[in-house]
């Protein structure tokens, strides 16, 4: 069987291909819808926008310094590149964003691009940059006049005004197939490679044509070990945090295996703000109650604990103390089961009574002489 698709659409597709493999994303775009129905039929998958998982804060941008770095680590090759000394256009005028346009204005615009168009295939480009402008200054709400403008400022090796022409286009039409495409071309001869390589993907994305795919070709080399070195350290990065996690994990389990490992009474004391000393065999398990471990938080009731359990006749300060007689009550129904008396748990032989837990009732009766 004879394959129905030309050897040169062959080749396009797998260029498109291999761009989607690279740049998935891409497969969200309107223009691609097809595309995502034709591969879900067969029952396969889009993946999620990648963007969605980056959605903390951006990294920063990679210094001059850095960047010179690590084209010199990677060796990079810088042939073609320009150095523009001079990066900022002063007299780059953008227009009035807010202007009202009229039709009129959008025919004299019109006019202006004609000319500039013109002006620029003779190698007028200055000209054709002042045209441009005119025409912007008409209707600067016209994505296509400044990437026109871009395109000449990119002939003329004004390189950054170019970035920003394309930019100001992009921002009028995200889907500026020629503005992807100017741009990534000047961010290439600026020696921005990776830049330049998503821009020009992204051109050929929206509407390929022969000189943008050579452009990428050109770039992807340089961009290439960018991308590798990038993901390297990403990797990197991750292997190190989760074995930094795997270590903090095993230091917290074999702290909970030394803890396993001491006397009740001693891991009541590790408590915040429990002084659990003096508690009978099997007592300390008490501690372990959400209710008493809260009310222990409180130095207050602690200290108070801690006097009654050295001294339970000192009951009798507390008498009055709802935070104290809430505790003791909750201690009480706690030991019920147990056998053993409240007034006895601390170490005397009959006491007073405190009522239902959280009653808050003052203690009556027992040898404490509260009747």
């Amino acid at each position: 069987m004879s394959c129905p698709v030309g050897q040169e659409s062959l080749e396009k597709l797998k260029q498109f291909i291999d761009n989607v493999k690279l740049q998935p994303d891409i497969l969200h775009l309107p223009q691609l819808a097809f595309f995502k129905d034709f591969i879900e039929s067969f029952g396969g998958s889009i993946p999620k926008m990648s963007t969605e998982a980056k959605t903390e804060e951006l990294p920063e941008e990679p210094t001059v310094e850095e960047v010179v770095n690590l084209g010199k680590f990677l060796e990079l090759d810088y042939s073609g590149c320009v150095d523009e000394t001079d990066p900022v256009d002063v007299n780059q005028r953008m227009g009035d964003p807010d202007k009202e346009i009229s039709e009129e204005d959008c025919d004299k615009a019109d006019l202006k691009r004609s000319e500039a168009m013109s002006e620029f295939s003779n190698g007028n480009f200055d000209k054709a940059i002042e045209l441009y402008t005119e025409a912007i200054e008409l209707n600067p709400l016209s994505a296509v006049l400044f990437a026109k403008r871009g395109q000449a400022f990119l002939k003329a090796n004004r390189l950054h005004a170019c970035l920003k022409d394309c930019c100001r286009a992009l921002e009028l039409n995200p889907n500026s197939a020629a503005a992807y495409k100017f741009r990534g071309r000047a961010y290439r001869l600026l020696g921005e490679f990776e830049k330049a390589a998503q821009d020009l993907r992204q051109a050929c994305n929206i509407d390929f044509d022969e000189e943008t795919d050579a452009w990428l070709k050109e770039v992807t080399p340089n961009a290439k070990k960018i991308e590798d070195y990038r993901l390297k350290e990403a990797r990197r990065c991750k292997e190190k945090e989760e074995k930094i996690k795997l270590e903090e994990i095993r230091k917290a389990k074999e702290a909970r295996a030394q803890a396993g490992n001491q006397p009740e009474a001693e891991q009541a004391d590790s408590e915040p703000g429990v002084d659990a000393g003096g508690l009978p065999p099997g007592m300390a398990d008490l501690f372990q109650d959400p209710e008493i471990l809260t009310a222990m938080q409180d130095p207050e009731v602690a200290a108070a604990f801690k006097d009654i359990t050295a001294n339970p006749a000192s009951i009798l300060k507390y008498s009055t103390n709802p935070k104290i007689l809430a505790l003791l009550s909750k201690l009480n129904s706690k030991i019920a089961g147990s056998g053993v008396k409240l007034p006895e748990f601390f170490g005397a032989p009959g006491g007073p009574d405190f009522g239902p837990p959280g009653s808050g009732a003052a203690p009556t009766g027992g040898d404490y002489g509260l009747d």
